[in-house]
């Protein structure tokens, strides 16, 4: 106990020194908000990674996919590098650095308000950011709160208010800096323990070869596969369809995530977008594929540690339960790994949401003139006010972890993918277009939550998204297009020319 604890008050006391250290960037909104959109590759690049990854990944997503698809749930992770690194960073990290600047828009709700020329677009988009980021958090509170409890025998509630308290502390004191600065820390620390933690794992098990020859033995209890054994360790794993939903949702759902694109609007130059990609990817490989990797071997943990009284698994019971055999060091390093993910995404939730009410909904809507100073302390008062209440909701979960981060995700990405990423691409994008996908993906989500047409809510937060992609661009092609002065003059800033090196461009 004496080492998890040492370990603790370290972390702990770094955050907040590190608050204390990015005091000197708020100073202007733009400091705040977007570290004076100046923030290297490497910095850029953690925070993406560290705010992608949370408890949700550790403790609920890698032990329920695991259970469900055995080995083949790796290519989650895969997936998540591929598609939701590489690939994001590629198609929409340049071309949201330039157009937002273009646009001076620090948020995304304040994108679609510019680039669509509707104040209607920013202010329902800033709603729907403030609604859906509230079950995100209380499902990475949920995550971290078990693995707590598993180690420390603390009840959850003291686990959800102490982490608010810090995450609070150091956001409100040094805005997106002290987040970045400390996302970066945070990311050593989780790609150093997942490495760690799998490795002790399967140690336990006899080593990799033992524990897969031991995986193949396990007859599948999924309906496709029913009773046949190997299935938990065959290539696709017992239920492919379902698995290419979780990739879908957990992949291309970051490219709709306001705390997501935001890391773009704030980096620094050409080199840190190319130097950024590599890093942000090979982060991903290692935490995401690593995670769902070690998840994969959930099967060789069952015991009525993971059930409750009806029988059923509890799924985010047993990531806790794999670990809860670890020397405590190692234990005291997993709980320090899951804390950094679950804090990184926490922090940068509670910035996006309180500056998307503050700059989209509040300014120049319901406060009038406010001056820049103005500004932050709202920003900082709804940072306060947005954790009271994810912790209020997290203090008396309503689903699962999974579950949760299906719903947020869903109508978030469902609605916004497809606005922001045509609208970087094409001039064509209406506003009648834009007002269509987001009912396309709140609509479905929502109304799945309570018809329940798709049985999985991560099935319908992929299908949602699916659905904006299909629909934004059919309503565009037969509705009343943008001026068309309008849309070149936001344009232009793609042919804007600049001087660069030789080694960042070859000369024709």
């Amino acid at each position: 106990m004496g080492i998890k604890l040492v370990l603790l008050v370290i972390f702990f006391a770094i955050m907040v020194g590190v608050g204390l250290y990015s005091r000197r960037h708020v100073t202007s909104v733009d400091g705040f908000v977007l570290g004076g959109r100046s923030v290297g590759p490497w910095l850029t690049a953690f925070a993406y990674g560290t705010s992608y990854f949370s408890a949700v990944v550790f403790v609920g997503y890698a032990g329920q996919f695991g259970w469900k698809y055995g080995i083949a749930s790796t290519w989650i992770g895969i997936g998540n590098a591929v598609i939701g690194s590489l690939l994001a960073w590629v198609v929409l990290g340049r071309r949201t650095k330039i157009m937002t600047q273009h646009l001076r828009s620090k948020t995304m709700p304040d994108f679609f308000g510019e680039r669509y020329d509707s104040k209607a677009l920013k202010i329902v988009a800033s709603v729907i950011v403030f609604v859906f980021l509230i079950p995100y958090t209380a499902s990475v509170y949920n995550g971290l709160s078990r693995l707590f409890e598993m180690a420390f025998n603390i009840p959850y509630a003291w686990c959800v208010i102490v982490m608010a308290l810090f995450t609070a502390i150091y956001v409100i004191l040094g805005g997106y800096m002290a987040t970045a600065i400390n996302d970066f820390i945070q990311g050593i620390i989780m790609l150093a323990g997942i490495v760690a933690v799998i490795a002790a794992v399967l140690n336990g098990q006899g080593g990799f070869m033992n524990a897969i020859s031991e995986m193949s033995q396990i007859p599948s209890d999924v309906a496709l596969t029913q009773g046949q054994p190997g299935a938990f360790t065959s290539f696709f794993g017992p239920d492919p369809l379902n698995l290419l939903g979780v990739v879908i949702l957990t992949s291309l759902g970051t490219w709709g995530l306001p705390q997501m694109i935001g890391k773009f609007y704030a980096i620094k130059d050409e080199k840190s977008i190319n130097t950024g990609t590599v890093i942000s990817t090979l982060f991903a490989i290692v935490v995401s594929g690593g995670c769902y990797f070690l998840g994969g071997f959930a099967r060789l943990f069952d015991s009525p540690a993971i059930y409750d009284e009806t029988g059923a698994v509890v799924y985010d019971s047993i990531i806790p339960h794999m670990l809860s055999a670890l020397p405590d060091i190692l234990i005291g390093i997993v709980v320090v790994l899951v804390l950094s993910a679950s804090m990184s995404t926490l922090s940068s939730l509670v910035l996006t949401s309180s500056s998307t009410m503050t700059l989209d909904l509040l300014k120049d809507n319901i406060m009038k003139n406010m001056s820049e100073k103005k500004q932050i302390i709202t920003m900082q008062l709804l940072i306060v006010f947005f954790i009271v209440v994810s912790v209020v909701i997290a203090l008396d979960p309503p689903t699962f972890i999974a579950q949760l981060m299906g719903i947020s995700w869903g109508a978030l990405a469902g609605a916004f993918l497809a606005p922001f990423l045509y609208g970087l691409y094409w001039k064509g994008v209406t506003r009648a277009g834009v007002w269509a996908g987001f009912i396309a993906g709140v609509g479905l989500t929502v109304s799945n939550m309570f018809i329940g047409f798709i049985e999985s809510p991560i099935n319908a937060g992929a299908a949602a998204m699916v659905a904006g992609l299909v629909v934004v661009p059919v309503v565009s092609l037969i509705t009343p297009k943008l001026k068309k002065e309008k849309v070149d003059e936001i344009f232009v800033c793609y042919d804007e020319k600049v001087t660069i090196s030789k080694k960042r461009s070859l000369a024709e």
